[in-house]
This record gives C-alpha cells, sequence and structure tokens, in this order.
C-alpha cells in the first residue's frame, strides 16, 4: 500500500484519482470527465468522480467501446511508473473478440493504369520535349 510520510497505509481514494494515478487515464481531468459521462463504475454502480474505492473493489472502466474491469489491489493517489501501476489491480478484463479478416484493399502492379508525375516527366524526357 502507498504511504504518506508520517500516517498509517491508505486505506481509499478518490476514484478519478486512482484511475489517473494508475495510468488508466492520461490526465486527472480525462478521469473526471469519464466519471461525470458514466465511463467509471465501482462495484457496479456509476461512481462520481469523488467516490472513494478501497482494496478489493471492482472498477469498470469503459473505453474504445470495451470494458476493462479492474480489481483494486492498491491504492495510490500520486502517479506511479507502468511497473508498479500494473501491481495496483487485478486485470480482469476479457480477451477481446477475434477481429474479422477485412478484404485487402486492390493494389494495383506498377506500372498497370495511369502513370505518376514522375512517371510522366520521365516519358516526356525520353521523347524529348
Amino acid at each position: 500500500m502507498e504511504q504518506r510520510r508520517g500516517a498509517e497505509p491508505l486505506t481509499s481514494a478518490r476514484v478519478d484519482s486512482w484511475t489517473w494515478a494508475v495510468r488508466l487515464f492520461k490526465t486527472r481531468s480525462l478521469a473526471t470527465a469519464a466519471c461525470r459521462a458514466g465511463h467509471v463504475r465501482v462495484n457496479g454502480d456509476r461512481a462520481k468522480s469523488a467516490q472513494p474505492v478501497h482494496i478489493g473493489d471492482e472498477v469498470r472502466v469503459r473505453s474504445a467501446g470495451f470494458d476493462r474491469i479492474l480489481i483494486v489491489s492498491r491504492v495510490v493517489v500520486k502517479r506511479v511508473g507502468a511497473t508498479v501501476a500494473v501491481e495496483c489491480y487485478v486485470d480482469k478484463t476479457p480477451p477481446p473478440p477475434p477481429r474479422e479478416e477485412m478484404a485487402l484493399t486492390p493494389a494495383r502492379d506498377r506500372g498497370a493504369g495511369r502513370p505518376t508525375k514522375r512517371e510522366r516527366r520521365d516519358i516526356e524526357k525520353l521523347r524529348g520535349h
């Protein structure tokens, strides 16, 4: 657990502060905005930005159309490095569904079709223009 100088270990932190500290959001204001928009849930309920999170709480963060499901294993309030951030939660997010094979856009063979500007200039040089 994160400790403050001269104080006992932290038992709770604001959800916006915690999600920012463990690098789920780039800025604290983005974390607050996500809470306000209803993209963050704590134990299944929509979380306001000041709602406290405790060890063992389930935090769901909706980003890019998918939910990340995290179990709080360590409470931090200050932003930490990526290696430390991973230790602050247990990721229960299911693996993403397999991506569907998309048809590749057809590519034209070189020399087929209309010449490029460079090729046109080379042709004009050969013709003596």
